[in-house]
């Protein structure tokens, strides 16, 4: 049986895979993608069906489309979806569907690696696992499975309907967990939400988006996390035409605010008496944001109207002067506990020595200390913004660029061989 050769072999058919297969296209490398699923799977069938892109529709997308109507709106996932599809459609990317890649490994003695798909085996000189940041859903082992309420991970979550009747508590404040909190308390359900530590952007600010001020400001540039930051989370929703988060304001409204969830037992969970000092750390960094952005202003002569109201704080919920430390799950009538814990990445397939101890590539932006062997669409790849819709498009044109002189080299003819060839 013949095996399929190819120059490049790109693994996945996100958003990361396209735009690898867009600057691999405008090199003239031959390339292919495979993806498991349709194009953009995670977005369709991996989300809840209200989820909504984070960024304004001007700003997360492809510089050579944009989406249709409002550029301000926040595009709901099955739009994100077929953007990315007809994005490859406009391409030609050479994209294979429903293909999983099983292992791949390098070759002995040659070049390339040996590609195992769930369609065969294909030959590859160069291979990208542009498979994104969004892997392996983390769920903690604290809660047994015998506690007696349905667990799962935010990934799994599609909508309230979908959960049994009873309280919810969501473990985690990200963007996703304060959104399906806020979703389900909307709903009518009675919502506990744990809440670590986290960085809260203004949605908008004197009229502008915190992704265009994001990016006046240099941030979406910064090469890589504050020290003591690189697990903060950020809560921030383009939900109901986009808000900025507040807890204080869905603490008033009935949703009970805990701290980090640090422990089980008895059937209760333990909270750390950190709530205080993580929605105080919220606030500074929202303010430090609309320092600077006044500072800009001022500094550049911006006619942008004032904003004095962005800066009212909410008086605190009894449940942050009051704080749980304790809450037993029956007594509260919980049935349910999303974590929305975010996600590990998982490249056990590649049996490469490429990772470190933790199981994460070992690269430089995007390029493997493994000859060969690339890495896309991972969080802080490059800058801030790697793994965000844009950010992953010009994270892809350098990866591109490094495989054309890498191509360019591995064709070199030195003196020698040519003379061997003569002769």
């Amino acid at each position: 049986m013949s095996v399929e050769k190819i120059d490049t072999l790109v693994v996945g058919g996100g958003q990361a895979g396209v735009a690898m297969s867009e600057h691999l296209g405008k090199a003239g490398v031959p390339h292919l993608v495979l993806e498991r699923g349709r194009i953009a799977e995670r977005w369709r069938s991996e989300r809840w069906d209200s989820l909504v892109a984070n960024g304004p529709a001007w700003h997360d997308r492809f510089p050579g489309m944009e989406f249709p109507g409002d550029p301000d709106a926040f595009v709901a996932k099955e739009q994100v979806a077929e953007y990315f599809a007809a994005y490859a459609e406009k391409l030609g990317a050479p994209i294979r569907c429903g293909v999983e890649v099983r292992e791949v490994r390098r070759n002995a003695g040659r070049p390339g690696f040996a590609v195992t798909t769930s369609q065969g085996v294909i030959e590859a000189n160069r291979v990208v696992a542009a498979t994104g940041p969004f892997q392996k859903p983390l769920v903690p082992a604290l809660i047994p499975a015998d506690a007696g309420v349905t667990q799962l991970h935010s990934s799994g979550y599609r909508n309230p309907d979908q959960l049994p009747p009873g309280a919810v508590l969501v473990i985690g404040a990200g963007s996703s967990g304060v959104q399906i909190a806020d979703e389900l308390m909307r709903a009518g359900r009675k919502v506990y939400l744990s809440v670590g530590p986290h960085d809260r952007p203004p949605r908008s600010y004197r009229g502008r988006d915190f992704c265009w001020w994001l990016g006046v400001l240099g941030k979406w540039d910064m090469a890589a996390p504050a020290p003591g930051t690189e697990h903060v989370t950020i809560a921030v929703s383009g939900a109901r035409g986009g808000e900025t988060v507040d807890f204080r304001r869905l603490g008033n409204r009935g949703m009970v605010l805990l701290g980090r969830t640090e422990g089980y037992g008895d059937g209760s969970l333990n909270f750390s008496p950190d709530l205080r000092r993580n929605l105080d750390r919220g606030d500074e960094n929202y303010l430090s944001l609309l320092d600077e952005a006044d500072a800009y202003i001022a500094s550049n002569g911006l006619d942008l109207p004032e904003e004095p109201e962005a800066r009212k704080r909410e008086p605190d919920p009894d449940c942050v002067t009051d704080p749980i430390l304790e809450l037993n799950l029956a007594g509260a009538g919980i049935a349910t506990v999303i974590w929305a814990t975010g996600f590990a990445v998982d490249f056990g397939w590649i049996k490469a020595d490429a990772f470190d101890e933790r199981g994460r590539p070992l690269h430089q932006r995007g390029v493997s200390v493994q000859p060969g062997l690339y890495f896309l669409g991972l969080p802080w790849q490059s800058r801030r913004g790697s793994s965000f819709i844009w950010g992953v498009w010009h994270d892809a044109r350098h990866i591109a660029e490094q495989i054309v002189i890498q191509r360019k080299y591995f064709d070199y003819q030195g003196k020698a061989q040519r003379t061997l060839q003569e002769a």
